[in-house]
């Protein structure tokens, strides 16, 4: 995948990590779905939650007709030793077709929501956590039109600059998918994750994802590439490129599905 470039890029900034400074990045980057990273700040006495909701919608009329709506909710619960983090996301795609009879009638092309979970127990060592991490996905057009995993292991930051952290994370789990012919598929899996985030500017953020889970049968790898930029205090525009990779899939199906999508993001 075009995205496995940049987690090279990542892993060759880790290489270059010097001494550690401030960071103040986590204010202009929405987290991940696969990280949960607290703000550097101090928490507030108790607990306190950072929360995102993301939208985005395309309506096209005319020769070609069509609705298409993403979305995801990010919430972020911190604590002195704990930093969990619940994600829900959700994508459809409807599309205008014309029939024999020149009626014309719409029918759904895409439909994908997912749920995850993720408790990270925060060690000694700053930056340093043991986690587990359970997550479903339910994608109607999908090569899997179900899949399942639970994860648990150990994450670590790499790099910690300025502007720049690289996070990564290892540790085995477990997976059950139902793909798109019928079949069941579940088994082990080996999951690792890293996560390269760059503040360009005080108003833009980079930030590249990869996350791959080895099974007995199947290869199972998200990536995503985004740029958010700043509108103001709590609004942020963001672009993004996601791809998802299975390596074993009916006849019928590809093995990559992409999107392209342009969100505003509302944090409170």
């Amino acid at each position: 995948m075009k995205s496995l470039s940049l987690f090279a890029l990542a892993l060759a900034c880790a290489a270059q990590a010097a001494s550690a400074a401030p960071d103040d990045i986590a204010d202009s980057a929405p987290s991940s779905t696969y990280f949960t990273q607290a703000p550097n700040k101090p928490i507030p006495e108790g607990s306190n939650w950072y929360t995102s909701a993301e939208l985005g919608a395309i309506s096209t009329s005319g020769n070609t007709s069509g609705t298409s709506v993403t979305g995801k909710i990010d919430a972020r619960h911190e604590m002195n030793n704990w930093s969990n983090e619940y994600i829900a996301t959700g994508y459809f795609k409807e599309d205008e077709i014309a029939n024999d009879d020149g009626s014309r009638s719409r029918t759904r092309s895409a439909q994908r929501y997912s749920l995850s979970a993720k408790a990270a127990y925060k060690l000694l060592e700053d930056g340093n956590r043991a986690f587990v991490l359970g997550s479903h996905v339910n994608d109607k057009f999908g090569a899997y039109t179900r899949y399942s995993s639970m994860s648990v292991g150990y994450g670590t930051q790499l790099l910690r600059r300025e502007d720049k952290t690289v996070d990564v994370e290892v540790g085995p789990g477990v997976f059950h998918g139902v793909n798109s012919a019928g079949g069941t598929e579940a088994g082990m899996t080996v999951r690792g994750a890293a996560q390269l985030r760059w503040r360009v500017s005080p108003s833009a953020a980079f930030s590249q994802t990869v996350s791959v889970e080895r099974g007995t049968s199947n290869m199972h790898s998200i990536a995503e590439t985004s740029l958010s930029t700043k509108i103001n205090g709590t609004m942020q525009m963001k672009a993004a490129f996601s791809a998802r990779n299975d390596t074993n899939v009916p006849e019928e199906k590809k093995n990559t599905d992409t999107q392209t999508s342009l969100t505003l993001v509302y944090s409170f």
